[in-house]
């Protein structure tokens, strides 16, 4: 997961405990075998380096898309 700093050690294992609830129950697999990451990206560089590679790059695959950018 990528997002911009600033959250709290605390909001990002509440973030965490609750996705990981999330994909074990829909998803019916063992805690064991989800691995999950937070990395923190700067604003200034979110479209170099998220927004053009990630999300443009990558939309046919995108399931959720982020209501920013060129096409919003």
């Amino acid at each position: 997961m990528k997002m911009v700093p600033g959250k709290s050690p605390e909001q990002l294992r509440r973030l965490t405990d609750l996705i990981l609830r999330d994909v074990t129950d829909v998803l019916r697999v063992d805690e064991a075998l989800v691995s999950m990451a937070v990395e923190q990206v700067a604003p200034e560089a979110w479209m170099d380096t998220v927004f053009t590679p990630d999300i443009a790059g990558n939309a046919a695959s995108l399931t959720k898309r982020p209501g920013y950018g060129p096409d919003a």
